[in-house]
């Protein structure tokens, strides 16, 4: 199990690397605030996954959907603040369904000014939590 969960870091730690390459981009043009918002979801999905993986390596499966995930995380103190995770799920959703520049640009400024940060926090936390192969 542990060289699974070592795989989904290393793609985890890929995604946020790739997502902070991002948002450091002017948002001059709209193809970067799409790239900025597709970046964070993919992100964000295997940020819950990983988690979920995380779990179940340590006996804890009854999280099947993000919000059990983020409350189970948050309860072994994987995440320090599941309100933020709860924030994650907002704005992936309202990014999922619909595009509305205006809600893009301040969904983007979140990922920039917070989610990043909280990704990040968790790459970090997990990186020493999972133990090498």
């Amino acid at each position: 199990m542990s060289e699974k969960l070592k795989y989904k870091l290393d793609n985890y730690e890929k995604a946020v690397y790739r997502l902070q390459e991002a948002v450091q981009l002017p948002l001059e043009q709209s193809i970067v605030l799409d790239g900025i918002i597709q970046r964070f979801e993919f992100t964000y999905e295997l940020a819950w996954k990983l988690m979920k993986s995380f779990l179940e390596y340590e006996g804890i499966v009854e999280a099947n959907s993000p919000r059990a995930v983020f409350k189970e995380a948050y309860s072994i103190g994987l995440i320090s603040n599941s309100e933020d995770w709860l924030s994650m799920i907002a704005d992936r959703n309202i990014t999922s369904h619909t595009y509305d520049e205006k809600m893009a640009l301040l969904v983007c400024e979140r990922i920039t000014t917070q989610h990043v940060h909280i990704l990040v926090t968790l790459l970090q936390t997990l990186k020493q939590r999972i133990p090498p192969l």
